[in-house]
């Protein structure tokens, strides 16, 4: 599998150790940087072209997922989500990690460099790695329905439960 990682300067020490232990455990990494330290650098100019990069290959059939690394994870997550094709999530813990594949079909997984210790975040990305999609069929139809937004398909109908009881008494 071919694993894209971008970052920005608060991240660039665990995405280049998880080039590394990519390497190490078999996965195919694509670095689309930084490559050096630089606290003014702007990470979607890094997250973007690893979403794109993710979105491009499994448009074509091709194993790939993304990393995304910043301090919080947060604007790297959200640039991540700007790309079509791409459904991104921030993992926190182990739970958030598996969840993101299995629940909501996630291909990239943004990690805070300034919130874990280099084991627990390197643990995360594993987990995201190694967990497939459950397929079921309520997660496959939630995840329909944000494509269908994204599409302009317009927001889904509403379920009786968000609508407001007619008071019989009024």
């Amino acid at each position: 599998m071919r694993v894209h990682l971008g970052s920005d300067h608060a991240g660039l020490e665990l995405k280049d150790h998880l080039a590394a232990w990519l390497t190490d455990h078999g996965y195919e990494p694509v670095d689309h940087g930084p490559f050096v330290h630089d606290a003014l650098d702007d990470y979607p100019v890094f997250c973007l072209r690893a979403a794109e990069a993710v979105a491009r290959e499994q448009a074509e059939g091709l194993d790939s997922l993304g990393v995304v690394i910043g301090g919080s994870g947060n604007g790297e997550q959200i640039a991540a989500n700007k790309v079509d094709g791409v459904r991104s999530a921030l993992a926190w813990s182990e739970q958030t990690a598996s969840l993101a594949r299995e629940h909501n079909d996630a291909n990239v997984v943004s990690v805070g460099g300034r919130m874990h210790s280099l084991d627990d975040m390197t643990r995360f990305v594993e987990i995201f790695l190694t967990t497939p999609f459950s397929g079921d069929e309520r997660h496959v139809r939630r995840i329909g329905q944000l494509s269908t937004y994204e599409t302009g398909g317009g927001l889904p109908p509403l379920p009786e439960s968000a609508r407001v009881p007619q008071n019989p008494d009024a």
